[in-house]
């Protein structure tokens, strides 16, 4: 028996990630090639041409799950009866402006977008957050859609991830999907960590150590976690244009594993609200190594942080108290 549509809601659809991400959800990338979609696209009314001639490529795609595309500059138009919301809209950074003015713009963002959300979306809808500061505007979120249970409300830190991934594959010239279990600690932000403490690569002989393989403490500890931490810098500097392929492919990574589950044996990184585990303040949105069952995640327990490591989690933690902080005083 054929399934029913699930509704996906894309803000910000007419920007550059949006027009990456909607082909792959319309194709079935994030829940599979028997779920057919519905999409919602949501963009701001000076957008709406543009939004327009994104519904019409759809339409001339002609993919197969693709049963419905609502294109819209209404937020409740938007909202309504969604199943899973990918928050791509945000307010960017410009030059010369200060963080309290950006923020100040995303808060008041994410509060209108929350209380749609709250009081037109499915019930159990999933909410995964990809604009920046994408921490601190799924904790906005949270707080104006008091309804949608907090274990359904995420950020994107896959990108991040997979960045790692890519690293250790390039730096052992091994194949990617040999690599599994890196983690990314904190905010999706330059205080990012990304640990390959308890990441491993399948060989030949049996799964090996990251660690153990590169051998070189110096790089993991250094370059390693630099590059990974500026990579969307260098993707600016190199195409004069935001990481929009990868962070849209890293979303349906994101909801993909949410909803369908991880693969026995590994885990992943995502943005979600902190219960205290590793002594991670309680009440932010941070980045923890996670399983899925279910369409449920679960942190990690039990895995050893070293002083190294606890001064990085620490250290993103700090900044995310303090994006908090300056958040709710726009609230004020």
């Amino acid at each position: 028996m054929a399934k029913e549509p699930v509704r996906v809601l894309v803000t910000g659809a007419a920007g550059q990630i949006g027009y990456a991400l909607v082909p792959m959800i319309a194709r079935g990338v994030i829940l599979g090639a028997d779920q057919p979609v519905i999409l919602h696209l949501l963009d701001i009314p000076p957008a709406a041409e543009a939004l327009n001639g994104v519904k019409m490529e759809l339409v001339d795609a002609a993919f197969p799950l693709l049963k419905g595309v609502v294109a819209t500059t209404d937020v409740v138009e938007a909202c309504t009866g969604v199943n899973i919301a990918v928050m791509v809209g945000g307010f960017p950074r410009k030059e010369g402006m200060e963080r309290k003015d950006v923020m100040s713009k995303n808060v008041s963002i994410y509060k209108s977008q929350a209380s749609a959300l709250e009081k037109h979306a499915a019930a159990n809808c999933k909410v995964l957050v990809v604009a920046n500061p994408a921490n601190t505007n799924a904790l906005i979120l949270k707080e104006f859609a008091p309804s949608i249970p907090e274990k359904n409300i995420t950020c994107l830190t896959r990108l991040d991830h997979n960045r790692a991934l890519g690293q250790v594959s390039e730096r052992l010239n091994v194949q990617v999907s040999d690599v599994k279990n890196v983690i990314i600690w904190g905010n999706h932000s330059s205080t990012q960590y990304p640990d390959v403490n308890h990441a491993t690569v399948k060989t030949p002989s049996g799964e090996k150590a990251v660690r153990e393989l590169v051998a070189d403490d110096a790089w993991l500890t250094g370059e390693f976690i630099t590059t990974v931490q500026q990579r969307g810098a260098a993707i600016i500097k190199a195409r004069k244009l935001s990481s929009a392929l990868s962070a849209a492919s890293s979303a349906c990574d994101h909801i993909r594993d949410w909803v369908l589950g991880t693969p026995e044996g590994t885990w992943v990184s995502m943005g979600v609200y902190s219960d205290g585990s590793y002594n991670v303040p309680s009440g932010l949105i941070y980045s923890f190594p996670v399983t899925c069952q279910n369409g449920e995640w679960k942190i990690v327990q039990g895995l050893s942080i070293d002083e190294f490591s606890r001064k990085k989690l620490d250290a993103t933690a700090d900044e995310l108290s303090e994006e908090k902080a300056l958040a709710y005083s726009c609230l004020s």
